[in-house]
């Protein structure tokens, strides 16, 4: 559909959102991105069955860690949309773009950064 969404937006494919793990969600933002999104398929409708309630509630438990570590739990969202839904998709990103802009620069890399140019 040669769509438009940000260009800082890194797609990582999976055969369903019922794959992505909390550990992937941590690591993630421990490796410094600014926030991350799940895009699955409409509830219900999930190929594998109940694979993107699995990522649903995973990503539900990384907004309360998120939270209980003082970081901001909109760093982490979760999108349910239907594979043809190219502009949802185009607009979801550019509005999970704009969240994270407003919620600045993840804690953790700047601190990182600092660290490191401090050693």
């Amino acid at each position: 559909m040669r769509l438009t969404y940000p260009s800082n937006i890194r797609i990582i494919k999976v055969p369903c959102t019922g794959r992505v793990a909390i550990i992937h969600l941590m690591k993630a933002i421990e490796k410094g991105a600014d926030g991350v999104f799940v895009a699955g398929c409409m509830e219900g409708d999930c190929h594998f069955q109940s694979g993107n309630l699995r990522a649903k509630r995973r990503v539900a438990y990384v907004r309360q860690l998120l939270e209980s570590t003082g970081m901001e739990p909109d760093r982490v969202a979760m999108y349910n949309l239907s594979s043809g839904e190219g502009p949802r998709f185009a607009e979801i990103s550019r509005e999970m773009t704009d969240k994270i802009r407003q919620l600045g620069p993840n804690p953790l890399r700047v601190r990182g950064e600092g660290e490191e140019k401090a050693a």
